[in-house]
């Protein structure tokens, strides 16, 4: 199959390297290791240098290159000076990583919350929007909607599950695993299997995909690595987010970009449906009867 060229948007170069870095061989992956951690120097080495400081070769560099898409060496180059020219005009232009006096609680909030918006607009580098335009449709007109998540993508998949049934769309996240299981066994083609697993990796939730493959249903994968288990069994693999591992504070923002994906999918998936109006407008009106039942038992008699 012929691999398909990169063009990364401006500043998604190191998330499309991250994205498919585990696909690689070791002395591949050296080479795009150093790109991703020390994007600066790379991009003022010439083959040779980058192949010696790799303990590579130079056609160890170029075979590198074109297996994550590019041309060459010369052509991902010329991606990682875009990206750190447009982040030097950024920092040049005011933006500043954090705010307050260094140690202080408005120092390490305004730090964290202004890294992640800046990770956050690189985290498409490796979105394929074809591919999401297709699982979009795909969840549009299947009968039964089935969302798999375990370890730190449950709360994604259960939060997008709820807002997919306020859409009036027949969905179900099951919790346990073996409910899971149980589930994905009895999905059919007519149906999709939204599978969510940062990793690409979790035993349980690759069990429930290829459950639900076996039985025809449709496979959307949403996951940080393009090559991983789970895009080997989905149909349509959704990717974003990798560079967030490249963090090694503690601070949990994967998940900030499962959701925005997530939510994006939903509302490609439903909008300009009337169904999903409907369903919206009575979902609205059945809160406003909660919140009204709840204030008049709390009202003093």
């Amino acid at each position: 199959m012929t691999q398909q060229r990169a063009e990364p948007p401006v500043g998604g170069t190191r998330a499309h390297l991250q994205s498919l870095l585990p696909s690689l061989v070791p002395s591949e992956r050296r080479v795009i290791q150093l790109c991703v951690s020390d994007p600066e120097d790379v991009a003022q080495m010439s083959v040779s240098e980058l192949a010696q400081r790799t303990e590579t070769s130079p056609a160890t560099v170029v075979r590198a290159c074109k297996r994550l898409g590019f041309d060459g060496f010369q052509h991902l180059r010329q991606y990682l000076l875009r990206d750190l020219g447009a982040a030097e005009w950024g920092t040049t232009n005011g933006r500043e990583d954090h705010s307050g006096e260094p140690g202080s609680a408005e120092y390490v909030v305004s730090g964290i919350f202004n890294r992640a918006a800046t990770e956050i607009r690189s985290a498409l580098g490796a979105l394929d929007y074809a591919e999401f335009q297709a699982a979009a449709n795909a969840i549009r007109s299947c009968r039964r909607l089935f969302i798999v998540g375990n370890g730190a993508s449950l709360p994604p998949a259960q939060s997008i599950a709820l807002r997919f049934l306020t859409s009036g769309q027949v969905c179900e996240a099951p919790a346990d695993i073996i409910s899971q299981q149980v589930a994905a066994k009895l999905l059919t083609p007519a149906d999709v299997c939204l599978a969510v697993s940062d990793s690409g990796m979790n035993t349980f939730t690759l069990q429930s995909a290829r459950l639900a493959a076996e039985g025809g249903a449709t496979v959307i994968g949403i996951t940080s690595y393009a090559k991983s288990a789970l895009a080997e069994v989905s149909k349509h693999t959704l990717v974003a987010g990798a560079e967030f591992h490249a963090w090694n504070d503690e601070t949990v923002i994967g998940n900030i970009v499962q959701m925005l994906l997530l939510s994006a999918l939903h509302v490609v998936a439903t909008s300009n449906s009337p169904e999903a109006a409907a369903a919206h407008a009575e979902v609205f009106r059945q809160v406003l009867t909660m919140v009204e039942d709840g204030d008049a038992r709390d009202t003093p008699q």
